[in-house]
């Protein structure tokens, strides 16, 4: 990390990534909706296979679907261990992850896998491209006590 010539503090690529899926799973989890748009570029695309609607086109398509799908729940997403490669304007990368999520009705998901991401980089910011959550293990408990595992 440097300074450009203004002065102004110059963050590498790969911390920016990182700050932009932090902000991916705090938006997420507090319900901020309109900032959660601002992470992804027009034409994202989104695979989280094994939910209803399995691939969202575009970012606002996207936070419908999430704010549809985590109406009245309570979550917790967590990302670790990145795993990032810049090339240029564009970069992937691979996060573990792990999120438990209690609806309103009793129903809890825990759950944990990978995101499989990829990012562009436009007008000095990066953005989600495509991500793709590749679960290695889902727990769903209902509230009368009903326990649904999946495994990959």
């Amino acid at each position: 990390m440097g300074t450009d010539d203004e002065g102004e503090l110059m963050i590498d690529d790969h911390e920016a990534i990182r700050g932009l899926k932090a902000r991916y799973f705090r938006f997420m989890d507090t319900k901020d909706w309109a900032r959660m748009r601002t992470l992804f570029t027009a034409d994202s695309v989104l695979d989280m296979t094994g939910s209803p609607d399995g691939v969202v086109v575009g970012g606002d398509a996207f936070v419908s679907f999430l704010e549809a799908a985590l109406a009245g729940a309570v979550t917790a997403h967590h990302g670790h261990t990145p795993e990032i490669v810049v090339s240029g304007a564009s970069a992937e990368g691979i996060w573990a992850m792990q999120d438990y999520i209690l609806w309103p009705d009793g129903n809890r998901l825990i759950g944990f896998g990978h995101y499989h991401d990829t990012y562009a980089r436009a007008d000095g910011r990066w953005r989600i491209a495509t991500s793709r959550l590749a679960r290695l293990h889902v727990d769903v408990r209902e509230p009368d006590g009903t326990v649904t595992v999946r495994e990959r």
